[in-house]
């Protein structure tokens, strides 16, 4: 049986946010009104601590100007999005089980949406079972009943999505299974087997499928954050979408002139936050942002920018994005950490240590002006480097409120040579699979030409100019300078005798740049 998909739009109570919410809101912000962020934070944690597998369905878009996590549809960082459950009720299919947010007291009716904590962030979907039977949501009733779940060709298809909506319909998908996720329906024949889209599992193979799913970073993440005001934002309410994201969003801080204020969260609309100005009636902002992990966002940097005068009687669009200025040279309350030594490199590693900071709860390591990784210790090993590359090192120490220091003195660090040759057990071949006006998306295919199967692979170029790769899927790929890596995902490490695997992604710059065989290697 094939399924209709749900006309489900929970963004559709959004538009009165837009147009009524705002005395609402200010009422809220003046009160200091926030939502319940400790056990937003242990529920986040447990969403991490497993992947999660579920009954999948799928709907046309999100509602109108903003879907549940408050960005606009033509805003969003990905046309392949995902909505997640407001509430788990297991056998209760109540319009409003509770309020929105959810109140502390009814933490246990929580679904994975987590009052919009999990907004912003991506996951990695793993197409599961076909139901040869009914999958319908019917209250009280078994999924793929009268029939069986059962394997079929695009079992293990994957595409990573970002969580964009919220699922709060009374139906059993919504509220008897907890990792149920709700899929936009154009991104069901993009997903990718064997390096290739599916391009034909909907509708006639859907039927509400199983799929196995987890939280990741952003994948092939580069650049920074986006800010942009919402509709009706003035001085007297200055709200803004917090977007393109490292790991999601957990709260944002504002500058109010002597100290930083946390920002209260519009409702449950996870990227939405009403913010201060750094001095009263005025209409400039500093912002900065807290990942899911409750980290400050690029080390501690902040964004400082100003109304748009179009938004002196209220913004008129549902997103107007601004322009910003970007500081970080840390809070004041640390002293940035000393001695910063290179002990030791290989041919994808370097190792670091550094002298303690008085107070420091932690230390933030940069490569390349970047945040590559955190550690309690005065210790840190970076891998996953290209071989005979030089790169460039800084620490920054953090204490337990979110104060930062300023950088340490950098230091350079150049890894080994792979010691495998040009070629290491495979070769690599790259196709330009489509061009514009600055930019490009090509593929990459790896074929194994040894008599065993690979556990795992690497590949990397150089670009000859200032090419840049923006997105990348079936593959972790990262850039620095103009060097290049790719290695393997869980999903493609083993590649056969004879076998291939393809990774794709998207770049900046003249594809003409783009490298016929690059270097790859077998593990």
């Amino acid at each position: 049986m094939i399924t209709v998909p749900l006309a489900r739009r929970t963004g559709r109570r959004l538009l009165v946010t837009a147009v009524f919410g705002a005395l609402l809101l200010v009422s809220s912000f003046l009160c200091g009104l926030s939502s319940p962020a400790a056990a937003s934070a242990g529920r986040a944690a447990a969403a991490d601590s497993a992947g999660h597998t579920g009954n999948a369905t799928h709907f046309d878009g999100l509602g109108s100007p903003y879907g549940g996590c408050g960005v606009p549809q033509a805003n969003l960082e990905s046309q392949d999005f995902v909505a997640l459950n407001v509430w788990s009720t297991p056998g209760h299919y109540d319009g409003q089980p509770t309020p929105r947010p959810i109140p502390s007291g009814n933490a246990g009716s929580m679904g994975l949406f987590d009052n919009g904590h999990n907004c912003g962030r991506w996951v990695r979907v793993s197409i599961g079972d076909y139901c040869t039977g009914t999958n319908d949501g019917a209250a009280g009733q078994a999924f793929c009943r009268n029939g069986n779940w059962t394997s079929d060709k695009y079992n293990g298809a994957t595409l990573d999505m970002l969580v964009a909506d919220s699922c709060g319909d009374t139906n059993a998908w919504c509220r008897d299974d907890p990792d149920h996720l709700d899929l936009a329906t154009r991104s069901l024949n993009a997903f990718r087997l064997g390096g290739q889209p599916v391009t034909d599992m909907y509708p006639n193979r859907w039927n509400n499928r199983h799929v196995s799913w987890s939280f990741i970073p952003a994948p092939g993440y580069s650049g920074d954050i986006a800010i942009g005001f919402v509709q009706n934002a003035a001085a007297w309410w200055p709200t803004v979408d917090v977007t393109h994201l490292p790991n999601g969003i957990h709260g944002v801080e504002y500058y109010d002139g002597g100290a930083w204020a946390s920002a209260a969260m519009v409702s449950d609309l996870g990227q939405q936050y009403t913010i201060g100005p750094d001095s009263p009636g005025g209409s400039s902002y500093t912002i900065r942002v807290r990942d899911v992990d409750d980290k400050l966002v690029q080390g501690g940097r902040t964004y400082t920018f100003a109304l748009p005068r179009s938004c002196s009687s209220g913004c008129p669009q549902p997103y107007t994005g601004v322009d910003y200025t970007t500081g970080g040279a840390g809070s004041g309350s640390l002293d940035a950490p000393t001695n910063l030594t290179v002990t030791a490199t290989t041919a994808t590693t370097v190792s670091l240590s550094w002298s303690a900071s008085s107070g420091a709860s932690g230390y933030d390591v940069l490569r390349d002006g970047q945040p590559v990784g955190s550690t309690t210790g005065t210790s840190f090993t970076d891998s996953g480097l290209s071989a005979s590359t030089s790169y460039t090192y800084a620490v920054k120490a953090h204490d337990s409120s979110g104060g930062t220091s300023a950088a340490s003195a950098g230091v350079s660090a150049t890894t080994g040579s792979s010691g495998g040759g040009p070629q290491a057990g495979c070769t690599a071949t790259t196709k330009l699979v489509n061009s514009w006006p600055g930019g490009f998306t090509a593929e990459v295919t790896l074929t194994n030409t040894t008599a065993s199967s690979s556990t795992g692979w690497q590949v990397r170029w150089s670009w000859p100019g200032s090419q840049k790769v923006t997105t990348a899927w079936s593959t972790r790929l990262t850039q620095s300078g103009s060097s290049v890596t790719g290695a393997n995902v869980d999903y493609n490490s083993a590649i056969p005798p004879s076998g291939r695997t393809t990774f794709g992604f998207n770049a900046t710059g003249d594809p003409s740049g783009l490298p016929a065989n690059p270097v790859c290697a077998l593990t």
